[in-house]
């Protein structure tokens, strides 16, 4: 059984997938942040959200396909 607050994690990180791949990091990256604010350590929120984060100050091309390349290790 999963709790009301597990679910409404995966409904915000659902959201914020979906805005990721339309290029709408600022949104996305709200809607990692809400999952953070229910559930601090929910790692894939925490992945996204720092991706948002990058993209927001250096976009990726137009024709990008939503794979995240690292540029930096």
């Amino acid at each position: 059984m999963i709790s009301e607050e597990k679910k409404r994690v995966l409904e915000l990180f659902a959201e914020g997938r979906k805005l990721y791949k339309l290029m709408q990091f600022s949104n996305a990256s709200e809607r990692f942040a809400a999952a953070l604010a229910i559930d601090p350590n929910d790692g894939p929120s925490k992945v996204y959200h720092e991706r948002c984060e990058l993209y927001l100050t250096d976009p990726p091309d137009e024709d990008w396909d939503g794979v995240f390349v690292m540029k930096h290790k």
